[in-house]
């Protein structure tokens, strides 16, 4: 099967002085962050938050940087995310798709904007168990 590819652009907010970068990226629904390359990073500037244990696909264990932050662009829709500096490739997982409202078509094996909501991002948000009422009685 072949891989769904998309084109994305990367940059740095707090450094708007630098060039952004445009990428063809890997998607994978099957899993969560996105990573980058570790040129990328360095090129981004971007700050190291932390060091994240990550398991690959094929069972190996990673020790890798997380960084941030990063502006990621699709189209008109963006959002601010961390990534993972892990790979040869850069990945886009579910959550930055989710968060910028993107699906996958699987007819064309595209990335696109949800057709559900063209004009502004429309993520889900879960509600969460504690209603405002109960904190107020809190």
């Amino acid at each position: 099967m072949n891989p769904i590819l998309a084109t994305i652009t990367l940059r740095n907010p707090c450094y708007r002085s630098l060039s952004p970068m445009t990428t063809n990226v890997l998607v994978d629904t099957g899993r969560l962050e996105l990573c980058i390359l570790e040129h990328l990073a360095i090129q981004l500037k971007l700050e190291q938050f932390e060091e994240r244990d990550v398991t690959t696909a094929d069972g190996v264990r990673h020790i890798c940087a997380y960084v941030g932050p990063i502006e990621v662009h699709f189209g008109d829709r963006a959002r601010f995310t961390s990534a993972l500096v892990l790979g040869d490739e850069i990945l886009l997982g579910a959550v930055p798709m989710e968060e910028t409202d993107l699906v996958v078509s699987p007819a064309t094996r595209s990335v696109k904007v949800n057709p559900a909501s063209p004009g502004v991002p429309s993520p889900t948000a879960e509600q969460t168990a504690l209603s405002s009422q109960s904190l107020v009685e809190m």
